[in-house]
């Protein structure tokens, strides 16, 4: 390790698109509200009023996520949006509750060729339908994952360590792997 090598680091770590532990120069700004508040502003598409991100979560190509008003982004919890052009985003509306060790993901790798293994086939390519959206006053449970293309709607709740890999309707509660349908909110 030489001084070129740390500033390097120090450099990545202050203008790479993302937030995470894994992050020190930029990481340590999590634990003040003020400087958590500056720094998601300016990595975030959106941040809005009240919300938090709080320190031990991840967050790639941030510019391309958008976290509502009164939003809480637990420890553990992993938003990963696709960094290539014309990939999918993250948009978070206001007052949906998050969980710890909630993991969106909004790209997946290739597969298909099976004379290669899978971590040389890079990834299918991009699209804007592999975009999550979480809708207004929905609540996702601790450990659930989230998988490309899935819009959570109004008030749905997904229960702990679910595996969502389709759409869940508004005022809709599932769980499982994969997450299936519990009951209807209001509907006995």
């Amino acid at each position: 390790m030489n001084l070129h090598e740390i500033l390097q680091r120090i450099k990545f770590w202050r203008d790479a698109d993302r937030i995470g532990p894994d992050m020190l120069a930029t990481h340590w700004r999590l634990y003040f509200k003020s400087t958590m508040k500056a720094l998601c502003k300016e990595k975030f598409q959106r941040f809005g009023e009240g919300a938090d991100f709080r320190p031990g979560a991840y967050a790639e190509c941030c510019s391309k996520i958008e976290i509502g008003d009164n939003v809480v982004i637990r420890p553990c919890t992993f938003l990963f949006a696709d960094p290539a052009p014309g990939g999918g985003g993250i948009v978070i509306e206001d007052d949906v509750l998050i969980g710890p060790g909630v993991h969106f993901y909004t790209n997946n790798h290739a597969f298909s060729d099976v004379t290669m293994p899978i971590i040389l086939q890079g990834y299918p390519p991009p699209t804007s339908e592999d975009s999550i959206v979480v809708k207004s006053g929905a609540w996702i449970g601790a450990g659930a994952i989230i998988l490309p293309g899935v819009t959570i709607g109004k008030n749905a709740v997904v229960g702990a360590g679910s595996i969502v890999t389709r759409d869940v309707l508004e005022f809709t509660v599932v769980a499982g792997n994969p997450a299936k349908v519990l009951k209807r909110i209001g509907i006995d």
